[in-house]
């Protein structure tokens, strides 16, 4: 890709613990891995853009400096939405031309964020725009919410902007509070399996936005028997309320929001006892927390299909696996588990005989790599 000025690598994410809580404003875990999105570009003076994919079909024009069109459910969206966040901010007067290439099938490792952040780098260098990374996070966030149609939090940008190979990223998406904890030196080695369930998904048409209601509700629920101000729904997040209010209301409301209540309260005190974990070396506890987080994702906050769920409780029961869950939304997408480098071959194999015994159906599209924790997204040298 020599013939372009810039490269930008945007690295997809996985998340340990801390599932289904940003945007209910939780805490959080997560890793940039070593896979993800690369853009080749240059800056157009006339501010037009236009996009080629290695990954999808077609190509992607418009004007920077225009205003944006309606989505299109193409992959251009990701651009469109990136120059719609961006120009609510800046003012864009020039365009990019550029190839954009995934890494990874699609599906449960947050390549949406990856795409958007990308562009969103893209676009505020081609225009002299300084842009902290935590501004990415916010600005690539507002995109896929507002543009995109995805109610989703700031967990995914945080990840692929701020992750670091040598540590896991903690934040608070209530106080947009974040570090990265260093890996102890007593934690034994692990390696990140990614194991494509091989179906495939898209987001915006799973429940994904069905769930967040659903939080929203509970936590209206728990306003109204204990007799407190409802706020409007954009404002009222199951953080704000203290877990006794839960306790004391959790028999008087329908059983689906008690139990999407539940899965946010326990998720928060597992990234807390999570974060302890990794800080003393204690990947074995950090990894069973990982387990029991997917487990409140199966029965409390009810997704998975039963692909994932066969995966999840093939790995809870193969030696040299630390931990895992879902990865992303948990509709379809993959799992991703913390294993021991040494015993990598024999899960993957392992594996893969007895989830194909289950689904034959999935001996073409099934997938397993293998990654590891990575800097977020950045500048690289062509």
């Amino acid at each position: 890709m020599e013939e372009y000025q810039y490269h930008i690598f945007a690295p997809y994410r996985v998340c340990p613990i801390g599932a289904h809580v940003d945007h209910q404003h939780g805490l959080v875990t997560g890793f940039a891995i070593n896979k993800g999105v690369d853009l080749w570009w240059s800056p157009s003076e006339n501010g037009s853009v236009h996009l080629e994919s290695l990954t999808f079909e077609g190509t992607v024009d418009f004007e920077i400096d225009a205003p944006t069109q309606m989505r299109t459910r193409h992959w251009g969206d990701y651009a469109r939405g990136a120059k719609y966040a961006l120009r609510k901010r800046f003012e864009l007067k020039r365009g990019i031309t550029g190839v954009i290439k995934g890494s990874l099938p699609v599906g449960g490792l947050s390549s949406s964020a990856a795409v958007l952040t990308a562009y969103v780098m893209a676009f505020a260098k081609a225009n002299g725009i300084k842009l902290q990374p935590f501004e990415v996070v916010q600005i690539a966030s507002e995109a896929e919410r507002e543009y995109i149609g995805l109610n989703n939090g700031i967990l995914d940008q945080a990840c692929i902007a701020l992750g670091r190979k040598d540590g896991l990223l903690f934040l608070d998406c209530d106080s947009n509070d974040y570090r990265i904890i260093r890996k102890n030196p007593e934690m034994p080695d692990f390696e990140i399996g990614i194991f494509f369930s091989g179906l495939t998904r898209s987001l915006v048409n799973s429940d994904y936005n069905l769930r967040v209601y659903e939080c929203k509700t509970a936590a209206w629920n728990m306003l109204a028997y204990t007799d407190q101000p409802l706020k409007t729904f954009d404002k009222t997040f199951l953080r704000d309320i203290p877990k006794q209010t839960f306790e004391k209301t959790r028999i008087a409301m329908p059983a689906r929001f008690a139990r999407r209540a539940e899965h946010f309260y326990s998720e928060y005190r597992r990234v807390r006892q999570g974060v302890t974990a990794w800080e003393t070396g204690n990947l074995k506890l950090f990894g069973k927390l990982s387990f029991d987080s997917c487990e409140s994702s199966i029965h409390n906050y009810e997704c998975g299909s039963p692909e994932l769920i066969a995966i999840y409780e093939i790995l809870r029961s193969l030696p040299g696996v630390w931990g895992g869950r879902f990865s992303g939304a948990g509709f379809k997408g993959a799992c991703i588990a913390l294993v021991d480098p040494a015993r990598k071959e024999e899960i993957e194999k392992t594996l893969t005989e007895r989830y194909l015994e289950q689904f034959p159906e999935y001996e073409k599209t099934f997938q397993v790599f293998w990654v590891k924790p990575d800097d977020g997204a950045r500048f690289d040298p062509l």
